[in-house]
């Protein structure tokens, strides 16, 4: 994928190497889903204490209409994840392609300004090496989370 961070740079997959990465989809206005599963996210990755430096939290939006890097930014640090989180946008075609990759549906819903997106809830666990793992499903409890991704470093 060609995408951006919260800081304008650009960034491509590359940036999934040399670290775990756990990669969701969202969007920034989502008033349910995408936060809860970034605070379940950050707890989970508090209970992994010295491990969790090995494993970085990434966000990649799916209304890029709205989620600027700014916009992106902005929302990760009212979350307050862990230190290194990454928040990923682009044009619709960079986040369409992105989303495409990981088989990740999505479509805008409603019409005007406070529209809202339907997208695929699972969580991605990515290897040093940029290679899917494995999938976590939305609504497991920050423990259960943490469980699996000690699994997945381990090699389990």
């Amino acid at each position: 994928f060609q995408l951006v961070d919260q800081t304008g740079r650009p960034v491509d997959e590359s940036v999934l190497k040399g670290k775990w990465s756990v990669v969701f989809f969202g969007f920034t206005n989502c008033p349910d889903v995408c936060p809860g599963t970034l605070q379940a996210l950050t707890a989970a990755h508090d209970q992994l204490g010295a491990k969790g430096d090995d494993v970085r939290l990434v966000f990649i939006s799916v209304d890029p209409e709205r989620d600027t890097p700014a916009k992106v930014r902005a929302w990760l640090e009212a979350q307050r994840p862990p230190e290194g989180t990454l928040g990923l946008t682009g044009t619709l075609e960079q986040t369409n392609a992105a989303a495409k990759a990981y088989r990740v549906f999505h479509e805008k819903a409603g019409e005007g300004p406070d529209y809202l997106v339907n997208h695929s809830t699972a969580m991605y666990v990515m290897d040093p090496k940029g290679r899917f793992r494995k999938v976590l499903a939305y609504g497991m409890t920050p423990e259960q989370l943490a469980e699996e991704i000690r699994k997945a470093l381990r090699g389990d």
